[in-house]
């Protein structure tokens, strides 16, 4: 099955998972879950800039571990990901999971959100669950919810 094309940019203003993510890699997960062309940037950032971009636009002063900003939804998916390194890193640690698993499951998240997918109710997130877990299958990576 042939993907959506991807227009990509990379940043790693943390660079300390640069080698982990090469852009073969990070374009594979975001091609994945994408049901339009898109022109997505990915920003990896240190738990300092991850916090004021959440404190700024979201109002939660703390890291997280990504944030979507999303601009169009069609005819072309337009949006940022911000992921936190350290954020990200704590996590896979604390579930016991790889943490280029925990990264996938990251970038496949945050462009289902650039998409219009959300989780604020229990019915959206059961929808945007199955999904992820669907798209993580497809790419090798366990079911992140089945732990």
């Amino acid at each position: 099955m042939s993907r959506p094309e991807l227009s990509l940019s990379l940043q790693f203003a943390d660079p300390r998972h640069r080698t982990l993510l090469p852009r073969h890699k990070v374009q594979r997960y975001i091609r994945a879950a994408l049901e339009l062309p898109g022109e997505i940037a990915v920003r990896i950032v240190d738990a300092e800039e991850g916090r004021a971009l959440n404190r700024e636009y979201r109002g939660k002063d703390y890291a997280t571990n990504v944030l979507t900003f999303d601009y169009a939804h069609e005819p072309v998916v337009g949006a940022d990901l911000v992921i936190c390194a350290e954020v990200v890193e704590r996590e896979a640690t604390e579930m016991g999971i790889p943490l280029l698993d925990h990264y996938a499951h990251m970038l496949v998240h945050g462009t289902l959100h650039a998409q219009g997918y959300d989780h604020e109710e229990d019915d959206e997130a059961a929808c945007m669950e199955a999904r992820e877990t669907e798209i993580l299958a497809g790419l090798g990576v366990p079911d992140p919810y089945a732990r």
